[in-house]
């Protein structure tokens, strides 16, 4: 038989969640030659989702440098995918979502004539500004790749208005799967504070606030709405791991330092991060993934954005937008806090994003592709 050598190529820590999951299906089947490769376009917390998941790049181009701009870590992919793709001579490259790495990866792969799979595939918000520059790059890449791996059905239905129709699958996503392996039971978080947390009889909320086009009045906003949310309740904590980039660090530290009940921590490693979020009451968060991961675990999410390109989650009833305005933030938050019914509505709703064989599907979509499987595998029906 013969063996498809397929690449994954990653640079975040969103991606390399993700994407390691399905980097380790490759791994096992025989069909595959599995070769992975990190951009490191987040060094230190790639590394970490790296090590806990046992998956070791192939290739590592270690591109980050501090405040690095979106050309650069665009012009230090290309270039460095250069020499990879023509010592590794792939027969697919696998890229991610829609980060700079992504479009860079690809577009590396189609100057080399490889084709290229675009895992989670078809999401949009329609707006080119918001979120920035990530609407871009994967409508950039779904223009690009040859293969299109859907989580959900509205996903497919987006790229079949912009005629891509053919070699689409509905799979699921991928970080359902992620969750089987990192959540369990009796976990001791390494963050002390975590450890020490009443989570059964405090109102625990966990935050997070990094997206660039956040920068600025709507990061003011949202700051103070959490602080305001902290002030007006007194069971509730909140949890924020503030991402490493300088302006998220200043803007949380200048609105939310010093208070007795919000704890600004390091940014956790994924199976940290999984675990608080199994645990926590209520998640506040601009990030994407986290409106994915969130709902499998049961927990409401407000969405600290003015659109979502996940608007499954919004129609199960999981997630809610609560845009970057104070009020509105504030008001959303006060709701889920202390209308019981409410809360319950969100908790209890299904989560629209996969069942934990994404990774699955994937491998059999590829295998059938290159005539290695009698039949494409049966669409997830989230």
């Amino acid at each position: 038989m013969r063996t498809i050598k397929v690449m994954t190529v990653f640079g975040t820590r969103p991606e390399a969640i993700k994407m390691a999951p399905l980097a380790l299906e490759l791994a096992k089947r025989p069909e595959f030659e599995a070769v992975c490769c990190v951009t490191a376009q987040h060094r230190e917390m790639l590394d970490s989702v790296l090590d806990i998941f046992q998956l070791k790049p192939d290739y590592d181009l270690n591109i980050m440098q501090p405040r690095q701009t979106l050309s650069a870590i665009t012009s230090k992919c290309l270039n460095g995918m250069d020499g990879v793709l023509e010592q590794a001579a792939p027969d697919l490259v696998l890229v991610h979502g829609d980060t700079s790495t992504t479009f860079a990866g690809a577009l590396a792969a189609f100057y080399h004539k490889i084709p290229v799979g675009h895992v989670e595939a078809g999401l949009r918000t329609y707006d080119k500004w918001s979120p920035f520059p990530e609407e871009m790059n994967r409508k950039m890449v779904g223009a690009i790749a040859d293969l299109h791996f859907c989580p959900t059905l509205s996903n497919q239905e987006n790229l079949a208005r912009e005629n891509i129709q053919k070699d689409v699958f509905v799979t699921g996503n991928t970080v359902i799967d992620a969750l089987q392996t990192t959540v369990v039971k009796d976990f001791s978080f390494l963050e002390q504070i975590l450890n020490n947390l009443d989570y059964v009889n405090r109102k625990v909320i966990l935050v997070t606030c990094h997206r660039r086009e956040n920068y600025g009045q709507p990061m003011t906003n949202i700051m103070t709405a959490l602080r305001r949310v902290a002030d007006a309740f007194p069971e509730a904590e909140l949890v924020y791991p503030v991402h490493l980039s300088p302006v998220v660090q200043e803007a949380a530290r200048k609105y939310l330092d010093q208070h007795p009940r919000i704890h600004l921590i390091a940014p956790l490693d994924v199976r940290e991060m999984h675990n608080l979020m199994a645990r926590c009451y209520l998640v506040m968060t601009d990030s994407g993934g986290l409106q994915e991961e969130a709902p499998a675990l049961g927990k409401p999410v407000l969405v600290l954005r003015r659109e979502t390109e996940r608007p499954e989650a919004v129609a199960a009833g999981t997630v809610r937008l609560a845009g970057v305005e104070e009020e509105a933030i504030f008001q959303m938050a006060a709701q889920l806090l202390s209308d019981q019914g409410a809360y319950d509505k969100m908790a209890h709703a299904v989560n629209p994003y996969g069942d934990g064989r994404a990774c699955c599907r994937i491998a059999d979509a590829i295998a059938w592709h290159f005539g290695l499987r009698k039949a494409p595998p049966e669409a997830f029906g989230g």
